[in-house]
């Protein structure tokens, strides 16, 4: 009987044991809830662009500031109140500039499907990169108003890419406020390109726009975006930027900020320099693409209208310590740009 009675008390604990889950553990498949995830989708791209159009249709010079950066100073061009910006220095002292970050040199162009710009700079960095961002701004309804902006940080290639490329649209029309491209800097609570319609080949067009370094400029970006991405723009008013850190949010910038916070970049202004909050960008000048202005157009390359139809322009006429922004256009005839002497 006792032997029973063991076997039967053996028994019970061997059945405890089991069910309090300390028997010999086995491999069993555990379900987390989540699964792998799937590899990325590249993005397929139909329509790149080629070659940029053989006709032009603007173009505008820029200060050199590298003939005064001994000076610890900018060659013209800079006036916050207007919001034209020569800054490739570093803040405070102006000690050191940034050769690919001051333009010297751009171009628009148009197609049928396109519109293009080209930025030059002066020179590299000591990589031999032009490590920046670069953009064109579009006023596509010619009121002095930023639209568009089209950017690219730090392109790499010479073949057309999407890679760090971005659009951005001022949807609520507040770039600029009352006064285009005039400080109003109580209007810090505008937020300028507040909608990102196309970042890296993501977004409605896969297409939208693309960027490379220019195969046939030193030293330059060349940018496209297609018209249909921008309200299928037809005349309009193109402007260029370059800046180590550019804020579409931020546009227009001396909205943002005012003079004595941003600082100076030419020693003339006495009350102002150096530059300070504003530092390492530059922009130029706003073209007309596709139409004759009336020169009423905020922030548009200052040109004289000539007295009469069919007058050539014989010189440029520097102003402000610079020649409409930069004084490569005082050797050439016709400028553009600058100040023209017509006969």
């Amino acid at each position: 009987m006792n032997a029973i009675r063991v076997k039967l008390l053996l028994l019970i604990v061997t059945l405890i044991l089991a069910c309090n889950g300390l028997a010999t553990p086995t491999s069993v498949a555990t379900d987390t809830g989540q699964s792998a995830a799937p590899p990325a989708t590249a993005i397929q791209h139909n329509l790149i662009p080629v070659d940029l159009p053989e006709k032009r249709a603007n173009q505008a010079s820029d200060a050199d500031s590298s003939t005064t950066a001994r000076n610890e100073e900018a060659a013209g061009g800079d006036r916050f109140s207007y919001g034209d910006y020569e800054r490739p220095f570093n803040a405070n002292t102006m000690d050191v500039y940034f050769p690919y970050l001051d333009m010297v040199d751009t171009q628009a162009f148009i197609d049928d499907t396109w519109i293009y710009a080209t930025i030059q700079m002066q020179g590299q960095d000591e990589n031999g990169n032009l490590p920046a961002t670069y953009a064109m701004e579009l006023d596509v309804d010619r009121d002095g108003k930023g639209d568009w902006l089209v950017l690219v940080e730090a392109p790499q290639s010479e073949d057309w890419s999407t890679d760090g490329v971005q659009v951005w649209q001022d949807a609520n029309d507040d770039v600029g406020g009352l006064r285009p491209t005039i400080s109003e800097h109580d209007l810090a609570s505008n937020d300028g390109y507040e909608t990102n319609v196309f970042d890296s080949g993501v977004g409605a067009d896969a297409d939208g726009a693309w960027a490379r370094l220019s195969p046939a400029i030193p030293n330059a970006v060349e940018l496209a975006v297609k018209r249909s991405l921008v309200d299928d723009a037809d005349e309009l008013i193109v402007g260029m930027w370059v800046a180590n850190s550019l804020d579409p949010a931020q546009f227009d910038i001396n909205d943002h900020m005012t003079h004595e916070e941003a600082g100076a970049a030419l020693r003339g202004y006495e009350n102002f320099y150096p530059i300070k909050g504003l530092a390492e960008i530059d922009n130029s000048c706003r073209v007309p693409v596709n139409f004759v202005p009336n020169g009423s157009e905020p922030g548009l390359c200052s040109v004289y209208v000539p007295d009469q139809p069919g007058q050539q322009p014989l010189a440029c006429v520097e102003y402000g310590g610079s020649c409409g922004g930069g004084a490569s256009c005082c050797n050439n005839v016709p400028c553009t740009g600058g100040l023209c002497r017509y006969n």
